[in-house]
């Protein structure tokens, strides 16, 4: 009888544990979808982040928000698309430089970056008892106002601008004879460090874990800079940062290790979760913000970063919860970015109407082993004068871009040619017609509030 009684006691505790997870959501930075041995990387050799896949559910039909940074970032805190704020339909320029109209006026007035109004995460979390931290790039923003703490966060270390110098912790700028800014901040205050950013990162994020209490759920963001440029890797640390075209170089070699690095600091961010005895009861997400560059891999996929092809949107996507999600599956559901914020907050007991979020439950669908259903989604990127836009329903999808040389409307259908090989605009103009309207239907909707 009192070892039922101990049973019983111990049920209310269970059941909140339950509904409060832990969550810990971890960001590549222009990680391409094949980057990952799990995903068929030639170059890349990933243990950690492949021992998270076999338990859980790997997705291979997973979707950035946008082709570029900060676009993505914002898609993420705020569960909407991207579109919604204004000004960050591209990435931040170095210095928190506008990149296109919208942008630029905004930040002729000091505004360009993302209101805390807006964002859902990890704000929406306090009111349940979340403790929320990020240690990596932010990326949202230079002025004071923008700062994480300000979007709910209560500690933040990390890099405020688009990219640093893994060793000096400045970002590049266009004068190719000096250095950038630093750019690495802890809380409201720049920091110096010597260690090598991804593993100042690591440090911090399992630190943070060390340091919880046990009965207090926590959020954790670690949106590390790695793959980014430059290509760094933890044994080429010099006595100056890099600078002017050293700064983009593709050095040999270099890309591999930047990855291996990043697997390596997922690896110890779960062993702390082990060790603390809080796997069991922690959502771990790992994804990406965009597809990579020529330094990286997107195969089977054309583009790179900034397109809206498949190469610069597609992005690995694993999730683990260990008891709710499948191990060891595949899924070729259609998820974007938003799914996992609104995922978040279903599963950590949010009411999602009141937020209007533009994503789905993909971890509470996928959970329940529903079959995979088809989705319309959207993106449009805008840098200078060029507008890149695309819109896919079911397997169909519409790509429309303004270059200064010209407009381009391609039309693929993803389940015969994943690859965007072949153009079917011209042998069925009535889906280029259906899927525009769709498009332009959109554009209106996600009309900027600023």
């Amino acid at each position: 009888m009192k070892s039922l009684l101990a049973l019983l006691s111990c049920l209310p505790l269970a059941l909140a544990a339950a509904e409060t997870p832990n969550v810990v959501l971890i960001l590549a930075d222009d990680m391409g979808y094949a980057d990952l041995s799990s995903y068929g990387s030639r170059n890349c050799r990933t243990p950690h982040i492949d021992r998270l896949a076999e338990q859980g559910v790997r997705l291979t039909q997973f979707y950035a928000s946008a082709p570029e940074c900060s676009p993505s970032r914002t898609a993420l805190l705020t569960g909407r698309y991207p579109q919604r704020p204004g000004g960050l339909e591209c990435a931040i320029g170095v210095g928190n430089a506008g990149r296109y109209d919208d942008a630029i006026r905004l930040a002729a007035r000091h505004d360009l970056g993302l209101p805390a109004s807006l964002s859902v995460l990890p704000s929406a979390l306090a009111p349940r008892g979340y403790r929320s931290a990020i240690t990596g790039k932010w990326h949202l923003g230079y002025e004071p106002k923008f700062n994480p703490l300000e979007h709910g966060f209560e500690y933040f270390i990390g890099v405020i601008g688009g990219n640093s110098d893994y060793f000096h912790h400045v970002e590049s700028r266009d004068d190719p004879t000096r250095p950038g800014d630093p750019v690495l901040y802890r809380n409201r205050e720049p920091y110096r460090d010597d260690r090598y950013l991804t593993h100042l990162f690591t440090d911090e994020a399992v630190g943070w874990i060390e340091r919880m209490p046990d009965n207090a759920p926590f959020f954790l963001y670690v949106p590390y800079t790695a793959p980014h440029a430059p290509l760094q890797g933890p044994g080429d640390r010099r006595d100056t940062p890099l600078i002017g075209e050293d700064f983009n170089r593709n050095f040999p070699g270099r890309y591999p290790q930047l990855v291996a690095e990043l697997d390596r600091g997922v690896g110890a961010i779960v062993a702390a979760l082990e060790r603390r005895g809080m796997a069991d009861n922690t959502l771990v997400i790992f994804t990406s913000d965009n597809g990579a560059t020529r330094a990286g891999e997107n195969q089977p996929f054309r583009g790179t970063k900034s397109t809206v092809y498949e190469g610069g949107i597609r992005v690995p996507c694993i999730i683990r919860w260990p008891g709710r999600i499948a191990p060891g599956t595949t899924s070729a559901q259609p998820g974007i970015l938003m799914d996992l914020t609104y995922s978040i907050l279903v599963h950590t007991g949010m009411d999602v109407a009141r937020h209007r979020l533009d994503g789905m439950d993909l971890v509470g669908h996928l959970a329940a082993g529903k079959p995979e259903m088809p989705r319309t989604l959207f993106w449009r990127y805008r840098r200078g004068g060029a507008t890149r836009q695309a819109v896919r329903a079911g397997d169909l999808k519409l790509i429309e871009n303004q270059e200064e040389t010209g407009r381009e409307v391609r039309l693929f259908d993803l389940a015969r040619d994943p690859g965007e090989e072949h153009d079917l605009a011209a042998q069925r103009p009535e889906e280029v017609g259906r899927l525009a309207a769709l498009l332009a239907d959109w554009t209106r909707e996600v009309r900027p509030v600023r």
